[in-house]
């Protein structure tokens, strides 16, 4: 009885010493334990989303790779696969387990090393929140203090999906729901029982586990956790060898982008980042969709590189990037040295150099093409075989296909920027074995090609209330992340014209007007020179209807106006266009189109003519959705009128000015800069640079510089094309009531050798001439058609409605008098009511004599 007296005291003893000694632990680390009151209103650090307005996902900014899930998403296999592994007494302990701990003591005194942590899913959840992975006492007895109190404020099912969403699994993946993204590229209800296994024994190692830099170890824990769950009860002994044998199918998925639109999303981001901060943007799983529609898009990136493609095989052919073998590679070197390119990597030089200029082995190939980088489309590959008309290549998987002749024949060599070879009669002529070429799909097979020496950028948005539908800023975001839509200020050329017109139908012209299309000199004593402003192409017709002048692009004509009008006066006409004050030139070479304007600029200028005279403010995000799907943002643009806004908010639109009113109480109208009567004349007149005079052209020979835009068969088509005097940018804009898209074709400002341009260089591409027959009808021009043949089919595009104020006369074309004529020579021509001739055409025709006199016709 005395021993058994003294041996309880002894536990009674050590009972109370070892709850003095946890007493003393707590107030020891107390101020030290961080407040766990955050873990019911967790906000886990989410990627931002970029989406398009029907919904596909473009782009993902952020550091971390997360899908929050709540617990009823998560498949019972992944709840019971960690649970088997991690703590399977969870549901029974409260936060710090006896038996685990117990476990681990025992293993201490007989080893003298800490080998088991005894964590429990609690506990890992203290530390992942808000502690260290640092192996010490100390940790884990603020570890075990964290978890009785995360249990105390918790649920077992709140604790056990935060830990769910938490955990770390390698290439910045957080959370098993991102995890089955990233090493599966599918949703996590769609994995295997092998997969699941794979995921949840990667937390105590998310490096060393890691099936796809570790598959072997990966292998042997997924048998560990198969068999905790088979021991649990969770699978059968079948499940557990079909998973057991199951081989590795994981590896690295990108996000799953359903659109690749990267300078979209890049504005995108500099926008998030300017409303929320860098951190917030990236983190705040923000979703943001953007106004473009993913195939209008698409057709935009399409057209802008078909063009380009079409624009450098009319030029010809700059070579292959380099040749690997076939040559002494010391020699080749030097010969690579003087030129101005990039010289051949380290490895890859001392490849030449090691095979001597015999062929590389398959394997070498592949890990070169491996190296090089990717642009769009384009693929790099090596000519392993040279038939009569066809070469055989390698791409960088390994795999090899033909490239038939059809696809090769355009390549006459590049001499310069106005000069080609001869039209090349074999492969031979063309290509070796052993050279490194650039090819790109075509027609379900691939066509030798090279990256395209000018650049360019195609933008278009809605004319009613500015929301742009599409936007390309060049070839490849990856070669150049400068936004030529939105960043690069060029010289518009003919564009102008129509905003210089504008404001001469704005005081008293007419599109009847005669203005006289005659040569143009002007000497200035300062420089003792003189100017002369020319046609292109340099014919002139005398006496020339406003409308023709300005769908046959005529130069003086344009220069006859601004004189008329005054410098000044037009420049601050233009600027009632978006145009800001500084960019617009304030002398007569204004008229020509030496002011520069970036692409979404000309788009919006030209919108007002598309709408009816209002300015609208261009925007690309519709609205901004927080992780939880609230609505933080919604664009509210501005109207062109009532009847946009009720189009865009699906209400039916009334004549009833009050119900009008009430449509316009929730959406803000933009202003209007010129009469809505002068826009309708300009968006006639730029039909007619489109379809040309009708009748009158089929007789006289005129038609507009536009004519290429009528293979899309649309009557209510309008647009200008534009062509610097020196051909160095070319341009086409043009628009329905629906859409207007602004296509710019040129070389940026850099340093360029007109020898040969690379993937692999390190060139920019100088300001160089657009050469040749190029200009803005045959360079830029294309690329805006093959845009338009998708576009149109996702917007409205009804003839230009007429305004108040307008009546339609017959007149005569030559003259621009009035007529009793139906003949050919005859048009009905629209004005604003009051400005129409009162005057009958002489019924005698004679040819138009050219008016030298200015004093007679200006």
């Amino acid at each position: 009885m005395r021993f058994l007296k003294y041996f309880l005291l002894t536990i009674i003893a050590v009972g109370m010493l070892g709850v003095a000694s946890v007493a003393g632990l707590y107030l020891y680390v107390k101020d030290e334990l961080p407040s766990v009151d955050t873990l019911q209103d967790v906000r886990f650090q989410t990627p931002m989303q970029v989406y398009t307005a029907d919904g596909r996902l473009m782009s993902q900014f952020g550091e971390q790779r997360r899908i929050p899930l709540t617990l009823d998403e998560i498949p019972q296999e992944m709840i019971d696969a960690i649970l088997a592994t991690e703590d399977s007494r969870f549901y029974s302990h409260r936060g710090v387990d006896p038996i685990g701990v117990m476990r681990a003591f025992r293993v201490l005194v007989s080893t003298g090393e800490i080998r088991e942590g005894a964590s429990t899913i609690t506990m890992q959840l203290a530390r992942n929140f808000f502690l260290t992975r640092e192996r010490a006492w100390m940790r884990k007895i603020k570890e075990a203090f964290i978890a009785l109190h995360i249990e105390q404020l918790l649920s077992k099912e709140e604790i056990l999906e935060l830990y769910l969403n938490k955990l770390e699994l390698g290439h910045r993946a957080f959370g098993v729901g991102a995890a089955a993204q990233v090493y599966y590229g599918r949703d996590i209800h769609e994995l295997t029982l092998a997969e699941i296994a794979t995921l949840a024994g990667m937390p105590q190692g998310p490096s060393i586990l890691n099936p796809i830099s570790n598959p072997a170890a990966s292998v042997q824990r997924r048998r560990i956790v198969l068999t905790r769950m088979l021991d649990e009860g969770y699978i059968t002994r079948d499940q557990f060898e079909a998973a057991t044998l199951a081989p590795v199918t994981a590896r690295y998925h990108t996000a799953e982008l359903e659109l690749n639109a990267p300078y979209l999303a890049e504005m995108v981001r500099q926008e998030m980042i300017e409303r929320f901060g860098l951190d917030d943007a990236y983190n705040g799983g923000y979703k943001v969709f953007t106004t473009v529609n993913s195939e209008v898009q698409l057709a935009a990136e399409d057209a802008l590189r078909e063009n380009l493609h079409a624009y450098d095989e009319r030029h010809g052919y700059r070579g292959p990037e380099m040749r690997l073998w076939g040559v002494d590679p010391e020699q080749y070197f030097q010969a690579q040295s003087s030129r101005v390119q990039q010289l051949p990597d380290e490895r890859t030089l001392a490849t030449m150099i090691e095979l001597g200029g015999q062929a590389w082995p398959d394997g070498e190939i592949i890990a070169y093409l491996q190296r090089q980088p990717r642009f769009g489309r384009l693929q790099h590959a090596v000519v392993m075989d040279v038939g009569e008309q066809s070469v055989t290549v390698m791409l960088r998987s390994g795999s090899r296909t033909t490239i038939a002749w059809k696809n090769l024949d355009w390549a006459r060599a590049y001499i310069d920027a106005e000069r080609q070879g001869r039209a090349p009669q074999t492969a031979g002529d063309i290509l070796n074995v052993g050279d490194h070429i650039i090819v790109r799909p075509f027609d379900e097979a691939y066509r030798l090609a090279q990256m395209p020496a000018p650049s360019s950028a195609i933008v278009a948005l809605n004319p009613n209330n500015g929301s742009i539908q599409s936007i390309v800023g060049g070839y490849s975001f990856n070669h150049s992340q400068f936004n030529r839509a939105t960043q690069a200020k060029r010289q518009v050329g003919s564009t102008i014209k129509p905003f210089i017109y504008a404001a001469a139908l704005d005081h008293n012209f007419t599109l009847a007007t005669l203005v006289n299309d005659a040569p143009i000199t002007q000497w200035n004593p300062g420089s003792g020179s003189a100017w002369r402003p020319r046609n292109s192409p340099e014919v002139y017709d005398g006496p020339i209807r406003l409308r023709e002048a300005l769908a046959r692009s005529k130069n003086v004509v344009s220069v006859r106006l601004i004189r008329e009008l005054g410098v000044n006066e037009t420049a601050d006409y233009l600027e009632r266009f978006g145009f800001l004050a500084n960019d617009v030139q304030r002398n007569e070479s204004l008229s020509l189109g030496a002011a520069s304007f970036t692409p979404l600029e000309m788009a919006r200028g030209f919108a007002v003519f598309a709408n009816g005279g209002y300015l609208v403010t261009p925007h690309f995000i519709d609205r901004i959705e927080d992780s939880d799907g609230n609505i933080v943002f919604q664009a509210s643009p501005t109207y062109a009128c009532a009847r946009c806004a009720a189009e865009e908010a699906g209400v039916e639109f009334s004549n009833d000015d009050d119900v009008n009113a009430a449509i316009l109480s929730e959406w803000s109208q933009a202003p209007q800069v010129i009469p809505e009567q002068v826009a309708y004349l300009v968006a006639e007149a730029l039909q007619s640079a489109i379809w040309g005079g009708g009748s009158w052209a089929h007789q006289t020979g005129w038609n507009g510089t536009g004519w290429r835009a009528q293979s899309l068969r649309n009557r209510n088509l309008a647009g200008k094309t534009g062509t610097t005097n020196d051909v160095r940018d070319t341009w086409f804009v043009g628009f329905t009531r629906g859409t207007v898209a602004a296509t710019w074709v040129g070389f940026d400002n850099l340093e360029f050798a007109l020898g040969r341009s690379s993937l692999n260089s390190n060139l920019g591409r100088q300001r160089q001439p657009i050469v040749g027959s190029e200009a803005g009808a045959t360079t830029a021009l294309p690329g805006w058609v093959r845009y338009m043949e998708t576009a149109l089919q996702h917007v409205s595009s009804p003839a230009f409605a007429l305004p108040e104020n307008m009546v339609s006369v017959r007149i005569d074309q030559p003259s621009g008098k009035l007529t009793n004529r139906n003949d050919h020579t005859s048009m009905f021509e629209y004005f604003i009511r009051g400005t129409e001739p009162t005057d009958f055409a002489d019924s005698t025709r004679r040819t138009p004599e050219i008016f030298e006199d200015e004093e007679r016709l200006f």
